[in-house]
């Protein structure tokens, strides 16, 4: 793997480290502390990812305008001064206006990531994308645990560490990046490729209709936190939660290769079946009321995204025309609505329903990411062409 792959693995971990601070206690923070509704909590977070979302598109373009390198400091400063005036004011509508301000930082940092990883090293076809997930899920398991034990000690410090973790990461890029030469940068090469045909972004739009199907599901379990603190159970064994979901997909890569080279070989086939993992995994979630189910429900959702998770990338990054990968990484996050209507979803139907009303919801979602993702490559079969399937 080559150095600068190592250099943007660790850029990209310490990016999760630092939004894995907020993440997973958002929703206590906003509900426990602060004493709004599930719903006010689910209108902060979907504010926080529609910034994300128009960082995404925003980062997406300026790595193919003016490069990798000015597209993180720049995303790396919003980030880092939203963070610090999150530190200092954390009343609600400060924290909905700071927790905004990090999302559109954040969002601009995370496709740049992708993007540089798959440019500059492009003979690596699925690696690069592979190395990013597992740099996310890295920082995921550590990011938690660390916000387990800071919470533990006074929840707000978690806001602290968030703009401490961003200072490190601004520094480390400004250090690290200076000087790099991706691949695509220039304006003059942002133009389509005429053989980018329109069938290549039907089939990407049906298949991340799909996607969006289940990261609406995924951004539901930001009620989570707060239906296990009703049973009793303590915030540290849902920190534990995220921290063992990023270590099994960072110890189940090697497994993962074999599995999609011998018996699940195509994407499609990946994604299918990951979306029947989730369900699955839900449909335990419907039980759940101790610890062990909890975690056994984790355990069903994390071999799901092992499957789901890194192939989008990968059908995106085959179907980019040249001199616009930017622009595919930004579609493919920029398009995932279900970021931003997750959470407040899942928070009204809770605050006029129950928990179970919102699995049973969830899991219906389902089925439209599994109808997607079947028939997301039938306007390529259409036009004869050869599918992008292999991994």
């Amino acid at each position: 793997m080559p150095k600068i792959i190592w250099l943007l693995i660790i850029g990209m971990s310490t990016n999760v480290i630092a939004s894995s601070f907020l993440w997973p206690l958002n929703t206590i923070y906003i509900h426990e502390q602060l004493g709004e509704p599930l719903s006010a909590a689910g209108v902060v977070l979907m504010m926080y990812a529609g910034a994300g979302v128009i960082g995404n598109i925003v980062g997406g373009r300026l790595f193919d305008v003016i490069g990798g390198y000015k597209t993180l400091v720049i995303g790396m400063t919003f980030a880092l001064g939203f963070a610090i005036l999150l530190a200092f004011n954390h009343e609600y509508y400060q924290y909905m206006a700071f927790l905004t301000g990090i999302g559109l930082g954040h969002g601009m940092i995370v496709p740049v990531f992708y993007s540089l990883a798959g440019s500059l090293w492009p003979e690596g076809g699925r690696r690069p994308f592979n190395a990013m997930y597992v740099a996310q899920n890295v920082g995921v398991s550590a990011g938690t645990a660390l916000a387990g034990i800071v919470a533990a000690f006074h929840i707000e410090m978690i806001f602290v560490a968030n703009s401490i973790t961003y200072l490190l990461l601004f520094l480390f890029a400004v250090i690290a990046y200076r000087g790099i030469q991706e691949r695509s940068t220039s304006s003059a090469q942002v133009q389509k490729s005429k053989n980018f045909k329109q069938q290549n972004m039907s089939a990407l739009r049906f298949c991340l209709s799909g996607f969006s199907a289940g990261s609406l599901t995924f951004n539901g379990l930001s009620n989570i936190s707060v239906h296990m603190q009703s049973l009793n159970i303590d915030l540290y064994y849902y920190s534990l939660l995220w921290t063992l979901n990023g270590l099994l997909i960072v110890i189940m890569q090697p497994v993962m290769a074999i599995v999609v080279r011998k018996w699940v070989t195509t994407l499609k086939a990946q994604l299918i079946t990951g979306a029947i993992i989730f369900a699955g995994a839900f449909l335990v979630l419907t039980q759940a009321e101790v610890f062990t189910v909890f975690l056994l429900a984790m355990i069903i959702l994390t071999f799901g995204e092992l499957f789901v998770w890194p192939a989008v990338p990968t059908i995106a990054n085959k179907m980019a025309p040249k001199g616009s990968e930017g622009f595919i990484k930004e579609l493919t996050v920029s398009l995932l609505g279900g970021e931003m209507i997750g959470p407040l979803l899942g928070g009204m139907i809770v605050d006029h329903y129950d928990m179970q009303t919102m699995f049973f919801v969830i899991l219906s979602l389902f089925i439209i990411a599994i109808i997607s993702f079947a028939m997301y490559d039938r306007p390529l079969r259409k036009s004869n062409k050869k599918l992008p399937l292999q991994s």
